[in-house]
């Protein structure tokens, strides 16, 4: 799987209930620029509020769970058996990792990702109230930003994730920012221009080969921790802390 992702490559099933697994390579490939997420004044407000209580691979089994569940705008999902089990191995290998969105004790929202380097792959998320989605998103990006991520595959682009900020690009230039990442030493960052293909420093049959340097998924604890109370952790900073993070690299 992780050689799979390597290559620009993610696992789909046609259902729930369809034992076989297909790989997908889109023609055109949604990402979210780390340097673009859109904090609107209502987002931001929800997010400095604290409405939500947000952690991070808590209740990954959970989430995962929760983003398999038939909803009346998807009756059925491409995660079945296989799939989950797979990116539960992921988790405890530590390339996979969950943000979970809690409202009054209950699992409301959040998403789940593959991380391989510099790199982390936006899997599926979900939200059981208003907001919950965004506001696990916003904490994902900023976490990525502090640890050092230079790219957020968002896979397909749809009206929700553009409204936040991602952008859609060819297959072959994000073969070549992909390529360029998990190259990359300093994991420098590519050209901000989306779609132009300026990042295309590593051609795209460059296949980097592992170790890649990984990022710091506890980078952002490290930031929020001076803003917790004495003995009191909720998992993620509070929120002051990403609005003010997504304030100054948006």
């Amino acid at each position: 799987m992780l050689s799979a992702y390597a290559q620009g490559l993610f696992p789909m099933a046609d259902g729930a209930d369809d034992p076989s697994v297909h790989w997908v390579e889109p023609r055109l490939r949604a990402i979210l620029p780390l340097d673009g997420f859109r904090l609107s004044r209502s987002l931001k407000k929800v997010i400095v509020s604290d409405r939500f209580r947000v952690t991070t691979d808590t209740a990954f089994a959970r989430m995962m769970a929760l983003c398999a569940e038939p909803a009346p705008d998807r009756p059925t999902t491409w995660i079945n058996p296989l799939i989950e089990a797979s990116y539960a191995r992921l988790f405890r290998l530590g390339h996979a990792h969950s943000i979970e969105c809690w409202q009054d004790g209950q699992l409301v929202g959040g998403l789940y990702g593959v991380s391989l380097g510099r790199a982390f792959f936006g899997e599926s998320m979900v939200s059981r109230t208003r907001d919950a989605s965004k506001v696990a998103l916003a904490h994902l990006v900023a976490r990525l930003i502090a640890g050092g991520w230079q790219l957020l595959d968002c896979q397909f682009l749809t009206p929700h994730l553009a409204s936040l900020g991602a952008v859609e690009i060819p297959q072959a230039d994000y073969l070549a920012r992909l390529y360029s990442v998990l190259s990359s030493a300093d994991g420098a960052a590519l050209g901000a221009d989306e779609g132009t293909g300026a990042g295309a420093g590593v051609a795209a049959s460059e296949l980097p080969s592992p170790p890649f340097v990984a990022g710091d998924w506890g980078a952002l604890d490290a930031l929020g921790a001076a803003g917790r109370d004495a003995g009191v952790s909720t998992g993620s900073p509070p929120g002051y802390v990403i609005a003010q993070l997504l304030t100054n690299t948006s």
